[in-house]
C-alpha cells in the first residue's frame, strides 16, 4: 500500500492506469471505462475492466482486481517498490536519487549485521558441544543411529544445544551484549527474570537465508522435553513465512532439476539430500506460505510434495496444495507406503527405491481423488461430499481449460453418471466455485440500499464521517450480504482515512473481494445525504422486521400461561409490537 505523501503515493497519484494497463492488454472505451480480454484467465468475451477516475482494475470473470502497482506486479511478477519504479517509469515520472540512510536506518543495518555475526558464533558453539564434549558424544550416536556420519554432520552444520542452563549465553556475553543475545531468540528468562539459553539438551540444526548466512536455528530433544521441535523465534534477520530450510544448498540443483521436492522437516531434507537428491527443501516449522511458494517460482514451478502420510501431513498437503496450484505450479504427491516418512523410508527401503516412486509419484488431482474416495462414493450423496471436497482445489487452477478437463477426469474417476451432478460439477469447476451446489444461485448479491451505502462510503468526502456513524451507531449492517465488507469501510472510516476498493479489497475473502469491486464500478447519480437517510432507513426498517418477528415468538411462547408475571411480560411485548408496527408503517411510502 502507497503511503500518503510517499513517492509511490505520487507516482499513484499521477499515473494513468489505462495507459499502463494498455501495454499489457487491448483496450476499448466502454462507457467511463476501459475493457479488455483478462490477462490472468483465457477468455473469449472480455470481462476485465479499467476505471479510469477511480485508478483501479476488475476482471468479473476470474475476481482479480487491484490498483496499477498491483497490475504490475501481477503481470512482471516483480515487489512492490520494482512495480513502483516501472509505474514511473511508464509515465515518465522521475525516480529520486537515493538518499543518504538516517541514523535509525544506519543502527537498523549495524544490528541486523550484528545477529548475522552472532548466528555465525553461536552456529560455531553449537558444532564444537557436539563434537568435543561428552553430552556432545550421546548426541552423535543418537546422529549415528538416524545414519548421519561425521562428514554429512559437517556438511550441515550440525551441532549440539547442552543441558546447562547458561553455557551458550556465558559464551556469547564475552563478544556481545546480553540485549543482542535475547534478541536473536537466542536467550530468554524466567518467571524470575533470569536469563538463560533457549535451547538446551537438542541437536542444532542450522537455518540459512538464500544467500547462505545463517539467520536461525531448529532444535530437536534428545529426550522427552517438549515441544519435539523448537525453532528460533522471528527477528530483524529472520521471518520463518520467507525462508526455505536447505533452499540456499539446494537451489543449484533446482534449477538443473527444473523441480523441487518439498518435505516437512530437518531430518527428511537431510535424507533426502544424502541419498543423492540435492533439489529437496523443507518450510522451517510452519505451513507452506505464498512467499515460500514465489521463492520457489523463482526456481521451478515443478513441485513434488513428499510430506509424512499421517493425518497431519495429509492436511499439510492439502492445504500446500491449495496454494501450489493457484499459483499455476505442476505439482505432483508422493504418499510413502507403509505410513514412512522420507528418513525413515530411505534408510529402511534405500534411496534407489525412494527414487523409483518419486518417478512415478501421482499428479496431484490423482492422489486428491483417492483421498475422496476415502469419502465414498456409494450414492450420489455420497459422490457430492467426495466432490465437494475436491472443488476447492479444483477453483484454484487459474486456467479455465485445465478446471473444465479436471471436472470431467473427477466425474469419471467418481463414476459419476447421473447427468444433474456431473452438469453441476461442470458449472462449478467454471465459474471457480468451491461447493457443487443442488439448487442454482439466482439473484443479485446485496439489495440496492447496501450497494448503495458502500459505494457512498468509499466516494463521498463531504458527510462520510457522519454516515459511518449512524451505521455503527445503530449497528445496521449486522446481518446483511455486505455486513463484511461494509465493517471493514466502517474501521477504515474510524481511522480517520478514506477507503476505496485497492485498500480494503485485501481484507475480504474472495467472494466479498468480488463484491466490492463490483460495487466500486457501478455508476450512480451525485450522492446526496437525503439519499443517505433513505438508504438507512431502508436498513433500520429491516432491523425494525427482524425485531418484530422476534417478539411475535416471544408473544407466541407466552400466551397460554397464566402467572403474573408472564402476564406483565406479554403486555410489555405486546406494546412493543405496537411500536414496531407503527414505526414500519410511518416508514412505508
Amino acid at each position: 500500500m502507497a503511503e500518503a505523501g510517499s513517492f509511490a503515493d505520487r507516482v499513484k497519484q499521477q499515473a494513468d492506469i489505462v495507459r499502463v494497463v494498455g501495454e499489457y492488454v487491448r483496450l476499448k472505451k466502454n462507457g467511463q471505462n476501459f475493457s479488455g480480454l483478462c490477462p490472468f484467465h483465457s477468455e473469449k468475451t472480455p470481462s476485465f475492466a479499467v476505471h479510469p477516475v477511480k485508478q483501479i482494475y476488475h476482471c468479473f470473470g476470474c475476481g482479480v482486481g487491484g490498483d496499477v502497482f498491483k497490475f504490475v506486479m501481477e503481470m512482471d511478477k516483480c515487489d512492490f517498490m520494482q512495480a513502483v519504479r516501472a509505474v514511473a517509469d511508464k509515465c515518465s515520472i522521475a525516480i529520486p536519487q537515493s538518499r543518504e540512510r538516517s541514523p535509525e536506518e544506519r543502527r537498523e543495518q549495524q544490528q541486523r549485521t550484528a545477529l548475522v555475526d552472532l548466528h555465525r558464533e553461536a552456529g560455531a558453539f553449537f558444532a564444537r558441544q557436539l563434537e568435543s564434549t561428552p553430552e556432545g558424544k550421546a548426541a552423535r550416536g543418537y546422529l549415528s543411529d538416524r545414519g548421519l556420519d561425521a562428514g554429512a554432520i559437517a556438511a550441515f552444520g550440525l551441532g549440539y544445544a547442552p543441558s546447562g542452563g547458561d553455557v551458550l549465553l556465558r559464551h556469547l556475553k564475552a563478544k556481545y551484549p546480553e540485549k543482542l543475545i535475547e534478541l536473536a531468540g537466542l536467550a530468554s528468562r524466567d518467571p524470575s527474570g533470569r536469563p538463560h539459553d533457549r535451547f538446551r539438551r537438542r541437536i542444532i540444526f542450522p537455518i540459512s537465508n538464500e544467500a547462505g548466512k545463517v539467520v536461525a536455528f531448529g532444535a530437536r530433544a534428545l529426550g522427552d522435553d517438549l515441544p519435539k521441535y523448537l525453532n528460533s523465534p522471528e527477528t530483524p534477520i529472520y521471518i520463518k513465512s520467507s525462508v526455505l530450510y536447505h533452499l540456499d544448498r539446494a537451489k543449484e540443483a533446482i534449477r538443473r532439476a527444473d523441480a523441487v521436492i518439498l518435505v516437512e522437516g530437518y531430518m527428511d531434507t537431510i535424507a533426502v539430500a544424502l541419498a543423492g537428491i540435492g533439489n529437496v527443501v523443507a518450510s522451517c516449522g510452519t505451513s507452506l506460505t505464498e512467499t515460500q511458494v514465489k521463492l520457489i517460482s523463482r526456481f521451478t514451478r515443478r513441485i513434488m510434495v513428499n510430506y509424512d502420510p499421517d493425518t497431519a501431513g495429509q492436511a499439510a498437503t492439502e492445504r500446500s496444495l491449495a496454494i501450489l496450484l493457484e499459483h499455476n505450479c505442476d505439482v505432483r504427491v508422493l504418499a510413502l507406503p507403509g505410513g514412512k516418512d522420507p528418513d525413515t523410508f530411505i534408510r529402511t527401503e534405500g534411496a534407489a527405491t525412494y527414487r523409483k516412486l518419486l518417478e512415478e509419484a501421482p499428479p496431484y488431482l490423482d492422489y486428491l481423488i483417492g483421498r475422496a474416495r476415502q469419502l465414498g462414493v456409494a450414492g450420489a450423496e455420497q459422490k457430492l461430499r467426495a466432490m465437494n471436497f475436491l472443488l476447492p482445489f479444483v477453483q484454484r487452477i487459474p486456467n479455465a481449460l485445465l478446471r473444465s478437463e479436471w471436472a470431467s477426469r473427477i466425474a469419471q474417476q467418481l463414476t459419476i453418471d447421473e447427468p444433474v451432478l456431473r452438469e453441476a460439477l461442470r458449472r462449478a469447476a467454471a465459474e471457480r466455485r468451491s461447493e457443487v451446489k443442488t439448487q442454482p444461485v439466482t439473484g443479485r448479491a446485496a439489495k440496492p440500499a447496501e450497494r448503495r451505502l458502500v459505494q457512498m462510503l468509499m466516494e463521498t468526502n463531504d458527510f462520510r464521517v457522519r454516515l459511518a456513524e449512524e451505521i455503527r451507531a445503530q449497528e445496521l449492517h449486522r446481518g446483511l450480504e455486505t455486513e463484511k465488507i461494509l465493517s471493514a469501510l466502517l474501521e477504515v472510516c474510524a481511522a480517520g482515512e478514506a477507503p476505496d476498493a485497492t485498500t480494503v479489497g485485501p481484507k475480504l475473502d474472495d467472494k466479498n473481494r468480488r463484491l466490492l469491486f463490483e460495487m466500486a464500478f457501478e455508476s450512480g447519480a451525485e450522492s446526496s445525504w437525503e439519499e443517505a437517510e433513505s438508504c438507512l432507513e431502508v436498513l433500520r426498517c429491516r432491523k425494525s422486521e427482524e425485531e418484530l418477528a422476534v417478539v411475535q415468538r416471544q408473544i407466541e411462547a407466552c400466551a397460554g400461561s397464566g402467572t403474573e408475571g408472564d402476564a406483565d411480560e406479554l403486555r410489555t411485548l405486546q406494546a412493543r409490537k405496537l411500536e414496531l408496527r407503527r414505526r414500519l408503517a410511518k416508514a412505508a411510502p
